[in-house]
């Protein structure tokens, strides 16, 4: 016996006592699913069979459930809940959720209840209560559905109890597994000739009947059309507009979602008193000279529309006039109508229509929600979501976006078919979109990325963010994202160094990553470069500027330059790049550091330990036994001229921009597109373009992780360019954006030098005793760290790129910010 219940539901076992409710819930559900009303009496009185606890067991038991609920997991309630007072708790509880609360009923014989109660010491209590559970389970069960349960499945013997299985059903509103690409069609309010070009456009192939009547649309390879509801009322062929969309949606090549006018058109059609207005008139005119047939065709099409859909995975929305993400992939009545309607403020406006809430304003989720209802001039987006409705029935256009590219297309109206009761006004939010606000960025904010999900700033990261970026960084108009941190690979067990690359390798390996791309670590400053066709910036990781004034402009300047005889602008149709660089040398912009740390350090321990040495030289020279003093002071010596060499090698004079070097390697973004999901060669290949004094090559070596001469060659590589004097490497995924069984892979994954290390960690770090302690450095924080600040600046360039609001893309930049406040050991 199948037992089917929603992907998301509230399911209230129902029972008497005895009637095996918790064996029930213990074989068909998860331990974490099921809510016991015995277990929590046991939590607030350690005892679970305290009736006098029960009031404040089911409160904190419902206070679980809704929790629960909220994060859209199935719940299960075993408890008796016979009476119809505990079940209307649990009904309104599923109902303030959104989801759909199901009674699973356990009608089993007295006898059989009293049996298994005899058996249990805990339950000591008589039959009559036994009996009065059943007389009440009796006196409810034709009334269940009522109510509000909307499925009820009753067991009345053991037999079917042992043969039951539970089915878990989609939702009709979750198409998370219809993946597109679609092509998503605002409303068409009757307008046939402008759907017929709208599709056109798109390059649907139309399919007509004997008559010449359009009946079907075939789409491009794999792609499909969404309608967002009104395709009746107002226009000139509301039965050629249905006949042709539920062709589409018989034949698999659309999804239609229901609009109000669907639904009022269904009442009309089934003789409900309803108010003949806002084209209504027109829609039963059309429809009365159709056969009865194709009217009864048209009504069971309208009444069986579903009021929204979660498509692609829960990346896109469509409902009719749009929706909050708390309500995405919800069922109930509350849903259904703000799909429909929208919300109202409780105002009319000056044409006695009522005034819409703009929830869109405040909508922060990672799902683009697509939508109508509301007329517009232009589909404009509004955070991530965009009201498709142009008004082609009053003479405006009709509206269709290509998802995922994000692409709008219109077909202008043949003419005014229907004139507006109020003009069309313009979707926009209640600011201007470059305009930024303190509540953008303070307190405590979760920013929802695309690659992993939510990602929370406590306020006081925000605080601290704030502080650099009013103060230090430039303007947030030229500052479109932050790079991320970047985690060392694993620790190494060699005894003689703290990283190596075949730790590194078998890292990616292990994750599934088989072709890495090994990039030469430049010592310098990471900067990243905004160069626009007459602006941009360069700035440090942490949004500061490079260089103030004549300096910065005559960098930019030569970077425009190298651009243009490139001919990247024409190539990548842009007006701005963005590129990933290390700027060198390292004095260019950390001379203080160097003078005030480094050198000061180098200075002092050389200073002292050379006429030390010496001192103690002179003292074994005179047959004083200080043999094992000399050769530690000689050691520490040692360590401090290889500490001043390793700093010094990474600085050199600079007059100007002479002898300044820009390493760029990876082209991050340009106007409409980020690239991080093309190869680091063809960063790396398209950056060597860029052709003058100013720029330096970055070398690399590809590795194929899963084979042990590539990966010897990774390693000699590595081994000869720390030799040389460089900082080390930069291991990375060859494919760039990568994911693996636990979601995002680590972009990069540094590997220094041993000798490059002394700068990080001091002159003496390399001694056994040090070393031995440094191995028990924790990565874990700084991995995390590095994971999210990754996923942040991915969801800012890609906003950037998709022209969004200026506040949408500094939300992001501002949280990579604000999570370098992070406590982790700036030395990993």
């Amino acid at each position: 016996m199948e037992l089917k219940i929603p992907d998301l539901c509230l399911v209230v076992l129902v029972g008497a006592s005895g009637s095996g409710k918790s064996t029930f819930a213990r074989t068909h559900f998860a331990p974490t699913q099921v809510l016991s009303s015995d277990y929590f009496r046991g939590l607030v009185a350690d005892d679970e069979n305290d009736q006098a606890a029960s009031g404040d067991a089911f409160d904190v038991l419902h206070y679980v459930a809704g929790k629960r609920l909220a994060a859209g997991r199935t719940t299960v309630v075993d408890a008796t809940n016979v009476q119809r007072a505990d079940r209307a708790l649990l009904v309104e509880i599923a109902r303030e959720h959104n989801v759909l609360p199901v009674a699973i009923v356990l009608d089993l014989p007295e006898e059989v209840c009293l049996a298994r109660n005899a058996t249990r010491p805990d339950r000591d209590f008589g039959p009559h209560v036994v009996r009065r559970h059943r007389t009440a389970l009796r006196k409810s069960l034709k009334f269940l559905g009522k109510e509000g349960f909307k499925k009820v499945h009753v067991l009345r013997s053991q037999s079917e109890v042992d043969e039951a299985t539970i089915v878990t059903e989609r939702l009709l509103n979750d198409l998370r597994h219809e993946t597109g690409p679609f092509d998503v069609i605002g409303d068409v309010h009757g307008c046939r000739q402008e759907l017929e070009d709208l599709l056109g456009e798109l390059g649907y192939d139309l399919v007509r009947d004997a008559e010449g009547r359009p009946v079907d649309a075939v789409p491009p390879a794999g792609r499909r059309a969404v309608f967002v509801g009104d395709l009746v009322d107002r226009g000139p062929d509301t039965p050629g507009v249905l006949r042709l969309v539920m062709g589409m949606v018989e034949a698999g090549h659309a999804f239609a979602v229901c609009g109000n006018h669907e639904q009022k058109l269904v009442r009309a059609l089934r003789g409900r008193d309803v108010q003949v207005k806002h084209g209504l008139a027109e829609s039963l005119a059309q429809l009365a000279a159709e056969p009865e047939e194709f009217r009864r065709r048209a009504e069971r099409f309208c009444d069986g529309l579903v009021a929204h859909y979660v498509l692609d995975g829960g990346d896109l929305v469509v409902a009719h006039a749009g929706l909050p993400e708390r309500y995405h992939g919800r069922a109930s009545a509350r849903v259904r109508s703000f799909a429909l309607y929208g919300d109202t403020t409780g105002e009319t406006d000056e044409y006695g229509l009522p005034v819409r809430y703009p929830w869109a304003t405040e909508y922060r989720g990672r799902a683009t929600v697509l939508y109508g209802h509301t007329p517009t001039p232009e589909a404009e987006w509004i955070n991530n979501t965009m009201c498709l409705d142009t008004g082609v029935v009053f003479g405006g256009k009709l509206t269709a976006l290509r998802y995922p590219e994000r692409e709008v297309v219109s077909v202008a109206a043949r003419e005014v078919w229907y004139e507006p009761v109020r003009p069309l006004v313009a979707a926009v939010p209640d600011r201007e979109p470059d305009v930024l606000a303190l509540g953008d960025v303070s307190g405590r904010r979760a920013i929802e990325t695309a690659h992993r999900g939510r990602i929370a700033v406590r306020p006081e990261q925000a605080a601290s963010a704030l502080e650099v970026m009013s103060r230090f960084a430039v303007d947030p108009h030229r500052l479109p994202y932050l790079p991320p941190t970047m985690a060392p690979t694993a620790t190494s067990r060699r005894p003689d160094v703290l990283e190596h690359p075949e730790d590194a390798f078998a890292e990616y390996r292990a994750a599934g990553v088989r072709e890495v791309i090994c990039e030469e670590k430049h010592m310098g400053s990471r900067a990243v470069v905004l160069v626009g066709k007459d602006s941009g910036a360069v700035y440090t990781r942490t949004g500061r500027p490079f260089f103030d004034g004549e300096l910065g402009e005559e960098l930019l300047a030569r970077v425009r330059s190298a651009v243009t005889d490139a001919g990247l602008w024409a190539e990548f149709d842009t007006d701005w790049l963005l590129l990933d660089a290390e700027l060198m040398p390292w004095n260019a912009k950390a001379t203080g550091l160097i003078r005030d740390q480094y050198a000061a350090v180098g200075a002092a321990a050389v200073g002292a330990l050379d006429p030390a040495v010496a001192a103690l030289a002179t003292a074994a020279g005179r047959g004083v036994d200080v043999s094992a003093l000399l050769a530690r002071t000689e050691s520490r010596l040692a360590n401090a001229v290889g500490y001043r060499d390793a700093y010094q090698r990474y600085c050199w004079p600079t007059t100007g921009l002479d002898g300044v070097r820009l390493a760029p390697f990876q082209l991050l973004a340009t106007a409409g597109r980020a690239y991080h999901d093309r190869s680091h060669l063809w960063h790396l290949e398209t950056l060597a373009r860029l052709d003058s004094p100013l720029f330096t090559r970055t070398r690399h070596l590809v590795v194929d992780t899963g084979d042990e001469e590539s990966v010897a060659a990774g390693v000699r590589w590595w081994e000869e360019l720390t030799a040389a004097g460089g900082e080390g490497m930069v291991v990375k995924p060859l494919a760039n954006l990568t994911r693996g069984e636990r979601g995002l892979v680590q972009p990069g994954v540094k590997v220094r030098g041993r000798e490059y290390l002394r700068i990080i960690y001091g002159p003496d770090y390399t001694e056994p005793e040090n070393l031995d302690r440094l191995r028990r450095r924790g990565l874990g924080a700084k991995r995390s760290l590095a994971l999210r600040e990754y996923a942040l600046g991915l969801e800012a360039l890609e906003r950037a790129a998709r022209g969004e609001p200026l506040w949408r893309v500094h939300e992001c930049v501002f949280a990579v910010l604000a999570l370098e406040s992070e406590p982790v050991d700036p030395r990993l």
